[in-house]
């Protein structure tokens, strides 16, 4: 009988699995879901056990992944009403990593643990105000460029004393490009203006956890009136909400109840509201009424300035400019695996005792350089580099001196070699089929340029903008 139901926990687990996969992607998933093993279940108690290897991965899985995977097995299994993560019993412990201040990596650059500020509950059931900011998450810590700071401008607005002039704001990214942090951080700054403040901060699937449980014991009401008490309400991930039309309908009501009493929501969500599908109409009128401020993908520059605020975290370990400019050149997807893989190299450089080097990036972050690399070609660059100096195409090839065209071809073999993974000889053959030597040449005289002329820098920045977009 134990047998059987070890079989059919673990089939659950392979579909829940496989529906993660697909909705966090194949890096995340491989990394922090795919270890975990199913433990025990406890009928008395309806409770599921996880387990993972170390109490590294356990903390960082429940701090991010608890709701998303209790709900997933309440659905897939009724009797399951509680779902712990913790280290596998039979699993030797590591050692913590530390990065000189005390703290641990994590995947996406932010701490393992979420601790909990304006701690206290409101009532002895549901909702409560122990809100679960990121204490690493503030508004000092957010890096804007040009892709985010219309978001970032319009988060602090919303958690300033005055009365913002919209509200809701919702806030559209992309996975890993720093919407959630802009909600931890309205939600310190608010609260450092206002200590007695009421926040709550949740995903979507966190609010329809709840929902459920208060319909399941009879306590909508009281589910209601703690909600509505809040003067700040932080929801996350909103399209995980769509579909559910009860949990819809309550939402709907909440947000007209906190807006009629000027109160402040944030709503973030990986689409514009537009394109959220299944929604009521009515709930996608109230989620655009207000700002929707959308964040772009980081550009090279945000990704590097983004690296280079990080790395006082390491000190006194040294990481190389030119590892900080290979990782924004090539870790393009968004900011999480950025930070992520700068926070794995270093550990690694610190476990083993080497030096950080352009060698060791490119053999320990070889999943996340293959998910992140676009297959940039010779052909794309010179057709590229052609448009932009408005040259003929043949001049890749030709034979002419010019300044109007070797300087052009030039650049162009420069970014063939910084954007491909193509040998010296192999790029001179693409350009008519010159020597190696001319192609050393052209690197190192561009690289030199950048340095000295900065019209020069600006051609080349501008150039990788459109080649790595």
């Amino acid at each position: 009988m134990e047998d059987l139901e070890a079989v059919n926990l673990a089939a659950d687990w392979a579909d829940i699995s496989q529906g993660l996969r697909k909705d966090l992607g194949h890096q995340l998933h491989s990394q922090w879901i795919k270890p975990i093993q199913v433990g025990g279940f406890t009928d008395d108690t309806g409770t599921l056990e996880l387990y993972l290897p170390t109490d590294f991965s356990a903390n960082w899985v429940k701090d991010r992944f608890h709701d998303r995977l209790s709900l997933a097995w309440k659905i897939a299994r009724s009797e399951v009403r509680n779902v712990e993560i913790k280290v596998h019993p039979g699993r030797r412990k590591l050692p913590e990593l530390s990065f000189g201040d005390g703290r641990r990596p994590a995947n996406d650059g932010h701490d393992a643990s979420m601790i909990a500020v304006a701690a206290g509950t409101i009532g002895d059931r549901g909702f409560t105000s122990s809100i679960g900011l990121d204490p690493s998450l503030t508004f000092a810590a957010f890096v804007t460029g040009e892709a985010n700071v219309l978001a970032c401008n319009a988060a602090q607005r919303m958690a300033a004393t005055e009365q913002p002039q919209f509200s809701p704001l919702y806030l559209k990214a992309a996975t890993g490009q720093g919407k959630t942090h802009l909600l931890h951080a309205i939600g310190h700054s608010y609260l450092g203006a206002h200590p007695r403040a009421r926040i709550f901060y949740c995903s979507a699937e966190r609010f329809m956890v709840e929902f459920v449980q208060a319909l399941k014991s009879n306590q909508t009401i009281e589910f209601k009136a703690r909600l509505r008490s809040f003067d700040l309400l932080l929801v996350d991930d909103i399209q995980f909400i769509i579909g559910k039309a009860s949990a819809q309908e309550e939402l709907l009501y909440t947000i007209d109840a906190l807006l009629a009493e000027g109160k402040r929501l944030v709503f973030a969500a990986d689409r514009a509201p537009q394109a959220l599908d299944g929604v009521e109409p009515r709930l996608l009128s109230r989620l655009s009424m207000g700002l929707v401020a959308d964040i772009q993908a980081a550009d090279i520059e945000l990704r590097r300035t983004i690296l280079e605020s990080k790395l006082t975290r390491f000190a006194p370990l040294e990481v190389p400019a030119d590892v900080v400019d290979f990782l924004a050149r090539t870790i393009t997807r968004n900011i999480r695996e950025l930070v992520g893989g700068l926070n794995k190299l270093i550990a690694y450089a610190q476990l083993t005792g080497q030096t950080v080097s352009l060698q060791l990036a490119e053999e320990q972050l070889t999943d996340i350089l293959s998910a992140n690399r676009r297959r940039i070609t010779i052909d794309e660059i010179q057709r590229t580099v052609c448009q932009f100096y408005r040259i003929d195409r043949s001049e890749m090839a030709s034979k002419r001196r010019a300044r109007a065209v070797v300087r052009p071809r030039q650049v162009a073999m420069y970014l063939s070699k910084v954007l491909t993974p193509r040998s010296y000889p192999e790029i001179g053959r693409k350009f008519g089929g010159r020597d190696h030597s001319t192609v050393i040449h052209a690197v190192r005289l561009i690289e030199d340029l950048r340095q000295r002329d900065a019209d020069m820098d600006g051609d080349v920045r501008s150039l990788l903008r459109q080649l790595e977009s």
